[in-house]
């Protein structure tokens, strides 16, 4: 059972080495370290099932330690496992956002032509361009009346908390 249990435990150990390589692994590397990794976990918990049983055969005297030691292991490659898990998650997450980002920056947002396609029309109604300008000027000043109708609000709200509380 020694030898098996020396040999699980440096390759666990070599899976939390392996785990700080896929931190540094670019994007092409990343899924064949992460499916190396996997794979080991596997093979791990394949010899963890050899040394239940070796355990379990081990003389009384010996065998409630045996069975903590592999527990322990048990326990490390669960953690290792679930590690694994979060990274994998965190970077389909990190992809799905590089990816809406990229579809965000392609996009073109044209305000400037949707205003010149206003324009157009209008002047295709006969609205003179002495009408347009007053609809503008409106429209610019509409904008201040909104902020200072939001800071008299937020005011009123700021008073009435400080004078009833």
């Amino acid at each position: 059972m020694e030898p098996l249990y020396q040999q699980t435990h440096k390759q666990v150990h070599e899976i939390q080495s392996h785990m700080g390589r896929l931190e540094t692994a670019d994007k092409q590397s990343v899924h064949i370290v992460e499916n190396e990794i996997q794979a080991r976990i596997d093979q791990i918990f394949s010899q963890l099932d050899r040394l239940e049983i070796l355990s379990s055969k081990e003389p009384p005297n010996k065998r409630q330690n045996a069975k903590l030691r592999v527990d322990q292991l048990k326990y490390d490659v669960q953690h290792l496992r679930t590690a694994l898990r979060n990274f994998q998650h965190q970077r389909c997450a990190r992809e799905e956002q590089e990816r809406q980002r990229e579809e965000l920056l392609s996009r073109t947002f044209t305000t400037n032509g949707t205003q010149k396609k206003v324009l157009d029309i209008a002047n295709m109604l006969g609205l003179s361009n002495t009408v347009m300008r007053l609809i503008e000027k409106r429209a610019f000043q509409d904008k201040y009346f909104m902020l200072g109708g939001m800071l008299l609000t937020c005011l009123l709200m700021f008073l009435m908390v400080q004078y009833l509380t």
